[in-house]
């Protein structure tokens, strides 16, 4: 798919290629991942002043209102750079914000880089389904109370609030230890809740996770919030997970293929200078017909990545329009991606030797980060399966 971005996203793209490879090299990266917060506050900083954060805050809440093409420019160049700041759970909270409609205020704040956000989601038996919710909501006077667990939270403890998904206590009688899991498995009965991140009951365990970024643990024992916490409706937050979802994997695609890009450089440049019998490695034609296999694969996910992002912004992100494509051109995009990952980055370990596998080179990065990209928000398998349950398949089939 032939593709340009317009000037001004190109323009964004190239000062954030400036500033990574100014500020933001491998052994800075490396530094950081290893400190003790995980995160490096003059980053962000950097982030906000280039207008990362106000890119998809509408422009009412001081935001530019850039569409999921915009974007995808953004996410490619800090993929590319293997930045670790928590910009991706950032925007994906602002997505559910944008999409309730009620959080004005909070959503100032995160275009202008006051507030982070995280999105508590996965509990330990949902594995990749979102709507496998056993988290409670219980009505009480002034509000609810939250009680639950989840689990591999991105960036959950360095969020000023957490976007929870949760169900009413009517909906959740009975979720015990013999309770049914197909009793919580329903998109209907869906609550969605921002919960700040100093609220009496909430304990946030964060942890470094295998490619280099934070996750946490998030235990929600009675925390109380408000009526104006709701994102939306009571019960009817499915739609709006459902979308934001989509929208999030459209964001990890673009991620990952700025990666593919920038391993699949790394490497080519890395068989014209290895030598080996007196030449570079890079004329042996097995190694040549790999590279050509690679690229075919590099090629064919970022089309995919394309037209998922193009789906998304026709949608407004996946608002409106025609659901099962929307889901459908997502779903193919998260699979030929990460196929795509797992056969390039494969490939360029195997490509670079031993030396593939040492934490001092990027190559390792890149793998660790593409590894865990293809299991969040649905690995292949999940999605193949999502798209196999659109409406139209079978009978075209």
């Amino acid at each position: 798919m032939h593709f340009e971005l317009n000037g001004e996203q190109q323009q964004l793209a190239d000062a954030i290629r400036r500033w990574i490879g100014r500020d933001y090299g491998f052994e800075t990266r490396r530094a950081i991942v290893h400190s003790e917060s995980g995160v490096s506050p003059e980053a962000w900083a950097t982030m906000v002043e280039l207008g990362l954060t106000a890119l998809p805050v509408p422009e009412e809440h001081g935001g530019f209102g850039g569409d999921a093409l915009s974007m995808f420019a953004v996410m490619q160049e800090l993929g590319r750079g293997l930045v670790v700041e928590p910009y991706v759970a950032t925007v994906l909270g602002a997505e559910f914000l944008r999409r309730g409609g009620k959080h004005g205020a909070l959503l100032e704040r995160v275009a202008a880089g006051e507030a982070k956000l995280a999105c508590a989601l996965g509990e330990r038996q949902s594995r990749h389904d979102a709507f496998d919710v056993a988290t409670r909501a219980e009505a009480v006077d002034g509000g609810y109370r939250l009680h639950g667990e989840k689990r591999v939270v991105l960036h959950g403890g360095e969020a000023d609030a957490l976007i929870v998904s949760a169900r009413s206590a009517q909906c959740a009688v009975g979720l015990g230890s013999a309770a049914s899991v197909d009793s919580v498995q329903d998109m209907d009965g869906v609550s969605l809740f921002v919960v700040p991140r100093d609220s009496a009951g909430l304990r946030v365990k964060g942890y470094r996770t295998l490619d280099g970024l934070r996750a946490a643990s998030v235990v929600l024992d009675g925390v109380m919030v408000g009526p104006d916490a709701v994102i939306g409706r009571v019960e009817e937050g499915g739609a709006i997970l459902d979308a934001a979802l989509d929208y999030g994997a459209g964001l990890l695609c673009a991620e990952a293929l700025g990666m593919m890009q920038a391993l699949f450089d790394t490497t080519l440049e890395y068989l014209k200078t290895r030598q080996q019998f007196g030449a570079p490695i890079g004329k042996f034609q097995a190694l040549q017909h790999r590279m050509a296999d690679m690229a075919i694969h590099l090629e064919q996910a970022r089309s995919m990545a394309l037209l998922a992002a193009l789906a998304l912004a026709r949608s407004g992100g996946g608002a409106g329009g025609d659901l099962a494509t929307r889901r459908r051109v997502v779903s193919a995009a998260k699979y030929r991606v990460g196929l795509a990952a797992r056969f390039i980055g494969q490939g360029a370990i195997q490509l670079h030797g031993g030396m593939g596998v040492t934490d001092e080179l990027p190559a390792s990065h890149y793998f660790k980060r593409l590894s865990m990209i293809e299991l969040t928000l649905g690995d292949m398998d999940h999605h193949l399966e999502r798209f196999i349950a659109q409406p139209g398949f079978r009978e075209a089939a």
